[in-house]
């Protein structure tokens, strides 16, 4: 964003226009003039929607994998929040950008995502998440063999000191988040982990997956400046061709904001995954 203001004259150094690549000096004056931002007004559009569970209070739906939860920058259209304005005459937290979401499964993770309807129901349900109270069981291929049958990886997850759009256990300022693994099966050069997160940082089962020596198969953030996995099966050909990583979210567990009852969902294996997981076994 800020070279982009650069591009356009709308950074100066000591009242002179500059490069993004100009060194600075102590003592150099800096003025900036953000471009205006671009109007976020969200549009209803009609885009399918796969509906596990609804009433009045709620709804639960099956995300699938390419689907951006929320409008942002780079992602102004084609979201679940657009397909949420289309197909639902009310939603929590109207009129603002991210109606109805009280959580965000990444762009290319699949699974169950609640969502509120009522203003209501999201205070409730945002509380439950922030206190722990939601359980939520994904599953996951990694790469290589976890030796342990079980286990937790507790390290605190923030933003990469260099690279901005990754996370990082190294972070600067790294807040705590914990992660329970168990493997339920192993095969010649990867694990099936079914994992449940304690915590819900950003990327945080990706990252913490990847800093045990065990990315998820198909991350192209935390698993991209590997050895590309080598397809000497049906199964390797698959996980080459797939554009997402190995990670959904399986099964969701709450209170009801209204009348306290246990809701709990389960999704199966989204296609691509269940069949490469066949093929493996």
């Amino acid at each position: 964003m800020i070279q982009r203001w650069i591009k356009k004259g709308r950074v100066t150094v000591n009242g002179r226009e500059c490069k993004a690549s100009q060194r600075l000096r102590p003592a150099d004056e800096i003025e900036v003039k953000p471009l205006p931002p671009r109007p976020m007004d969200v549009v209803p559009e009609d885009l399918p929607l796969c509906i596990v569970f609804e009433d009045e209070f709620l709804l639960v739906v099956d995300k699938p994998a390419g689907l951006v939860v929320h409008p942002g920058a780079g992602h102004y259209q084609g979201t679940l929040v657009n397909a949420l304005l289309y197909h639902f005459e009310r939603v929590s937290r109207g009129g603002t950008i991210r109606p109805g979401i009280v959580h965000r499964l990444d762009k290319d993770t699949s699974g169950l995502l609640v969502v509120a309807k009522t203003d209501r129901a999201h205070d409730h349900l945002a509380r439950q998440f922030k206190e722990r109270l939601v359980d939520k069981v994904y599953l996951c291929l990694v790469h290589g063999l976890v030796a342990s049958d079980r286990g937790e990886i507790d390290l605190p997850v923030g933003r990469h000191i260099t690279r901005r759009t990754r996370m990082s256990t190294r972070s600067r300022v790294g807040r705590f988040a914990l992660t329970g693994y168990r493997v339920i099966r192993r095969f010649p050069q990867f694990s099936y982990l079914e994992v449940k997160p304690h915590t819900g940082r950003t990327h945080q089962i990706r990252v913490h997956l990847e800093q045990i020596g065990h990315p998820v198969v198909g991350d192209p953030v935390y698993y991209a400046n590997r050895k590309p996995y080598q397809a000497d099966s049906p199964a390797g050909r698959l996980i080459g061709q797939l554009n997402r990583q190995f990670l959904h979210a399986s099964i969701l567990k709450f209170g009801h904001p209204v009348t306290g009852a246990t809701q709990r969902f389960e999704s199966p294996l989204a296609g691509e995954l269940a069949a490469i997981l066949g093929l493996l076994e």
